[in-house]
């Protein structure tokens, strides 16, 4: 029996597998609450470049940070900063499809921030996502899963189309949401992006 819990493990398009492609720098595709996610591990440079040339995206643009709960955003996000009304009103909306703009702490690598002072951040509610982010024991780089020009891929057929069959997927369902999440400013309160 413990051979096959061990064996499991290792079964592409398995949690464990995803994480082992993370951790090796591998940009990943995962389901989330509207479409698949793009994901990589965030504190590698190499990881995320390799990211930002498959969505042909500039690096000044910043990225989202999706994790299981809101301590793995911690070593990113300038926490003090908020006020309790703003950590309210973020923790009401969570986990769940809203992606706030927080202030990033100075050390945040500039892959992750781009041109700005601030940091996109989401405790996601998708199972595979919560699951993926606390076996990896931190958050990932999500994007949307599409070639530049091309739609978001909406499940495992259309990621295989766009990336080829090789790329690694966490097979499974997106929670079913037809907008990609939400983006609202903790700061000015302002909707950047409608969900």
């Amino acid at each position: 029996m413990q051979e096959t819990e061990v064996n499991k493990e290792i079964i592409p398009g398995t949690v464990g597998w995803c994480v082992e492609q993370l951790q090796q720098q591998a940009v990943i595709a995962y389901p989330t609450e509207a479409v698949f996610g793009l994901g990589c591990d965030p504190d590698s440079e190499e990881a995320v470049m390799q990211l930002l040339a498959f969505k042909q995206r500039p690096v000044e643009k910043g990225l989202i940070l999706i994790a299981a709960d809101y301590q793995q955003l911690m070593p990113y996000i300038a926490d003090h900063e908020l006020s309790v009304t703003q950590r309210e009103k973020m923790f009401a909306s969570w986990p769940g499809p809203v992606t706030w703009v927080l202030p990033a702490l100075p050390h945040t690598p500039r892959w992750l921030t781009g041109r700005f002072d601030t940091l996109a951040v989401r405790v996601s509610d998708h199972p595979a996502v919560q699951e993926l982010c606390r076996q990896f024991g931190k958050p990932l780089v999500s994007t949307s899963a599409n070639l530049s020009g091309q739609p978001p891929c909406r499940n495992v057929t259309e990621v295989v189309q766009q990336f080829g069959d090789s790329f690694p997927v966490l097979q499974g369902e997106t929670g079913g949401r037809l907008n990609p999440s939400e983006i609202r400013d903790i700061i000015s309160g302002d909707i950047i992006r409608q969900g």
